[in-house]
């Protein structure tokens, strides 16, 4: 088995990561490391949760040793490296792994991302840093504002770039790019290669070694598990498998803001402690969450595909596809959230009958089929129709009973029956107390679970 010191890096470097654990390097380590320190350009194929960050920063760090020192003046410490990644949870998390590997180093790092404060980042900047981790628009922010430079730059790390082009930050890039001197090494790490990233990449890097590290794969630490439900009932079974299986940190993926914010707010009215993150959140309120989710003072916590990119958190266990993405890389870049750094850890997805495309897309990326396990008591062709859809008349408010923000003609106490746990008998088999028991549904496809829905009785009405 390979070490890193056998890769070639400095002691001061070595302390430090053995300090914090690290045994042996990554597959993706063990590829790029030797090759960074060359400084030789290069393009990593790579999704979360394989080391990526200690496979550019660590060579980043011994290529700066030379110009490390403990002196006070600005001027001896202008930024040599810059990092850009997409979102601010993954800056920030980017910036502490940096900060960690620097412990034994005089160099000095920072990260500015926006939705805060600019004049709060300025102090430090002036002060001067060495590696700068950034968001490219706060970047520019900064450019604009005059408080930084980047004419010193030597080494540019773009991370996640198919998801600044998926969030637009093309533009931005170019600017940006346009600024840094043209004698640089560059590192570009994406977990797709569309048109968009090819031609990124030819226009930045310069005849890069391309590295390939489980692209578009699932890790074998990670169980994942498939719940067909009827779309009225996903609530209902999210809370019925948290309460019954007594699911602790669980990170639920919802495909937008509003559903993020809907789902928490229903889970805490369920007595499950919840909290959501989306991009409407504010920087604070963000952290805040994530810092209460970590601490476990929060059970679950829901949140969008921009604002989940970048948690990492220390053996999660749980996550679950509360809606699939659309996109079926980002299938993956959840998935990734657990089952990390040799962990295990358990992905559930609750799939409906209008989301069985995106299944089949998933599942030839990621050359697996996800065997259908139905819940007892949530079959998706028998009563999934909750009463409140029913065709009967709908009956006169009086007031003061609609409670605020129910939605008309829907009872809240139907509407919190959604999560009441369903009627199971006594002799049948727990999911808790033995997973195994769930009924496999039969190899076809899953469409086929959802044909011929059990309607609500209607008679008499």
């Amino acid at each position: 088995m390979t070490t890193f010191a056998e890769l070639g890096l400095a002691p001061d470097i070595l302390r430090a990561l053995d300090e914090m654990g690290y045994a042996s390097p990554t597959p993706i380590q063990e590829q790029v490391i030797p090759l960074a320190l060359q400084g030789g350009d290069i393009l990593g194929a790579a999704q979360t949760g394989t080391g990526k960050t200690a496979a550019f920063a660590l060579p980043l760090i011994q290529r700066l040793l030379p110009f490390a020192n403990t002196g006070t003046s600005p001027a001896k410490h202008p930024i040599r490296a810059l990092i850009l990644t997409p979102t601010r949870e993954l800056a920030i998390q980017v910036e502490e792994s940096v900060k960690a590997y620097c412990k034994h180093v005089p160099l000095r790092s920072l990260v500015v991302y926006g939705g805060v404060n600019i004049n709060t980042q300025i102090p430090i900047l002036k002060t001067g840093v060495e590696i700068l981790v950034a968001t490219p628009g706060r970047l520019l922010d900064h450019v604009q504002n005059k408080t930084l430079m980047l004419t010193q730059v030597n080494t540019l790390v773009l991370d996640e770039a198919d998801r600044m082009l998926d969030m637009g930050f093309m533009p931005d890039l170019k600017r940006i790019v346009a600024l840094l001197p043209a004698q640089r090494v560059n590192m570009m790490f994406s977990a797709t290669f569309p048109e968009e990233i090819r031609k990124l990449a030819d226009s930045i890097l310069n005849n890069p070694a391309f590295i390939e590290v489980a692209r578009n794969a699932t890790a074998v630490t990670i169980t994942q598990v498939m719940h067909p439900v009827h779309h009225e009932r996903k609530r209902q079974l999210l809370a019925h498998l948290i309460k019954s299986r007594d699911l602790n940190q669980v990170l639920v993926f919802t495909g937008t803001k509003l559903g993020c914010n809907r789902l928490a707010n229903e889970l805490n009215k369920a007595g499950i402690h919840a909290d959501a993150i989306h991009g409407d959140k504010t920087q604070q309120e963000r952290i805040k969450a994530l810092d209460a989710f970590k601490a476990g003072t929060i059970r679950v916590l829901v949140a969008t595909d921009v604002a989940a990119r970048g948690i990492d958190i220390e053996a999660l266990p749980f996550v679950v596809n509360y809606d699939l993405p659309h996109n079926a890389e980002d299938y993956v870049h959840r998935i990734g959230r657990t089952g990390r750094a040799g962990a295990q850890g358990e992905a559930i997805s609750l799939v409906s009958e209008s989301e069985t495309r995106y299944l089949r897309d998933i599942e030839k990326l990621i050359g697996n089929t996800l065997e259908p396990v139905i819940v007892p008591g949530f079959e998706p062709g028998a009563a999934e129709v909750p009463a409140y859809q029913s065709r009967a008349p709908r009956q006169p408010e009086r007031h003061g009973e609609r409670e605020r923000g129910a939605p008309r003609g829907r009872p809240a106490a139907v509407r919190d029956a959604l999560f009441d746990t369903p009627y199971t008998p006594s002799d049948a088999p727990r999911p808790d107390t033995a997973p195994a028991a769930l009924r496999q549904a039969p190899k076809k496809q899953v469409a086929a679970l959802f044909r011929s829905p059990v309607k609500p009785d209607t008679a008499g009405q």
